[in-house]
């Protein structure tokens, strides 16, 4: 296991070297010139989709009003052509989009709004499972199963997806950060709409208001969460949950949801933290419920739809070995594929030197290590011309090299190109205690004429 010190250098050069990676040009017309070079498919039609919502959203938003609310499709088009703020904001545009609807969802007419259902839920989750499970698991409550319940349903819900995110970037190919904000996006955006179509109560609403009738005047309620309010002596998820723009908006769990997908995405990418994943999300599935925020049905909803935009919606680029690849991808030089010839035999790469890419110093500064395979086939690149058998009927030349009608063989000629840069630091390599060239080399015997 590495120590704590490794593994933060490890962190911090990959942070450099994702800061290195990033676009940080702020010309618009860069931008420009990746629209007109942009080959558009039918995927690429789900923006339309998203302009549509959006600008309905703006257009019953009350609050802020006209003209201030304008600045939020100004900023959000200047973070779109600024190559620096592009690179966050596209991929990311699916989860403006739910936030953008579940923030004006409060602005729909309650004359257009279906009615809200309070009897479904627990009856479905009656017939399905035999008995009202989220019922079950609440009658028993304690102070240390509300702090259980309470840090992934009220901090690890919050702060999960970020953590997520970081580690994409840092050390996996930027198409598994992006895919990651993308099908998040569309998991809450699915969620939320959903939850506008079809409101439905959660279970704190029949603790608290039984069976009657549910109107849209009525305000949420933090349900379980209030005992951690009254424990830590706060008002903060009382305030927020008595708010909330959406409060009946039990199915599906976007809790649920959110927790399988990140569940998913650890899994797939980081296979090593499988187990740590699904744990975090089992709890997350019995705090839901034990919160009074969700009944059981409402957690298989949300799992269902992470599952399902998972699966669908993740390209195949990045079902194979692209997911565990790491940044630059699996063959990208200092990043876990083949190191070049200037980096295995500490020479000048003269495309990161002078008027090269200028961010060469911080990728080198990233480098990972060769793996053994590469060190074995970099030992056996070396032994070429650097030495001649001493065996009369061994070749004496490079013409076993040149295939018939004067062309060399690529693998051979890089092989000559290794010998080359070995001799180029024979002295060097003299001073640790091994050269091919030394001054007591003994040239082969010349044949005689009854050896030939």
């Amino acid at each position: 296991m590495s120590s704590l010190p490794g593994l933060l250098r490890r962190v911090w050069t990959a942070f450099v070297a994702a800061v290195g990676r990033l676009d940080k040009s702020l010309s618009p017309s860069d931008t420009y010139k990746k629209f007109r070079k942009h080959n558009f498919t039918l995927s690429d039609s789900i923006y339309l989709f998203q302009i549509f919502l959006a600008t309905f959203w703006l257009a019953i938003m009350q609050v802020p009003g006209y003209p201030f609310k304008l600045l939020i499709p100004l900023l959000f088009t200047i973070a779109l052509i600024i190559p620096f703020t592009s690179q966050f904001f596209v991929p990311a545009s699916p989860i403006f989009s739910y936030l953008l609807a579940f923030y004006s969802n409060r602005f729909i007419p309650a004359s257009f709004r279906p009615g809200v259902s309070v009897v479904v839920l627990p009856t479905l989750e009656s017939v399905l499972y035999g008995a009202n499970i989220s019922s079950i698991l609440t009658r028993f409550t304690h102070p240390i199963l509300d702090i259980m319940a309470w840090i992934p349903y009220g901090v690890g819900h919050y702060i999960i997806p970020f953590v997520v995110a970081a580690f994409l970037w840092l050390f996996r190919p930027k198409e598994a950060l992006h895919q990651w904000a993308r099908i998040f996006g569309y998991v809450n955006m699915i969620g939320v709409l959903t939850q506008i179509l079809l409101p439905t109560a959660p279970p704190w609403y029949e603790v608290v208001h039984g069976l009657t009738p549910a109107n849209y005047g009525m305000h949420g309620s933090p349900g379980g969460l209030l005992r951690i309010d009254r424990l830590f002596g706060g008002n903060g998820y009382t305030a927020a949950f008595t708010n909330s723009p959406l409060p009946f908006g039990a199915f599906p769990s976007l809790h649920a949801g959110c927790g399988t997908l990140e569940a998913l995405f650890i899994s797939h990418f980081f296979p090593s933290m499988t187990h740590y994943a699904w744990t975090y999300v089992a709890v997350l599935f019995w705090a839901t419920m034990y919160m009074t925020h969700h009944y059981l049905i409402d957690v298989v909803g949300g799992a269902c739809l992470a599952v399902a935009c998972f699966y669908l919606l993740l390209p195949d680029e990045l079902k194979g070995p692209m997911a565990t690849a790491p940044p630059g991808g699996s063959g990208a030089n200092g990043y876990g594929g083949r190191r070049s010839k200037y980096e295995v035999y500490d020479l000048e790469d003269p495309l990161r030197s002078g008027g090269g890419r200028g961010n060469g110093h911080l990728m080198r500064d990233a480098d990972y290590e060769l793996e053994e395979g590469s060190e074995r086939e970099s030992d056996d690149e070396e032994m070429d011309i650097t030495y001649r058998s001493p065996i009369p009927n061994g070749p004496n030349s490079a013409t076993p090299l040149v295939r018939p009608g004067g062309t060399a063989d690529p693998k051979k000629s890089h092989r000559h190109t290794a010998s080359i840069a070995s001799l180029i630091r024979s002295e060097e390599r003299a001073e640790e205690g091994w050269s091919p060239i030394t001054s007591s080399f003994n040239f082969p015997p010349t044949p005689t004429r009854g050896e030939r």
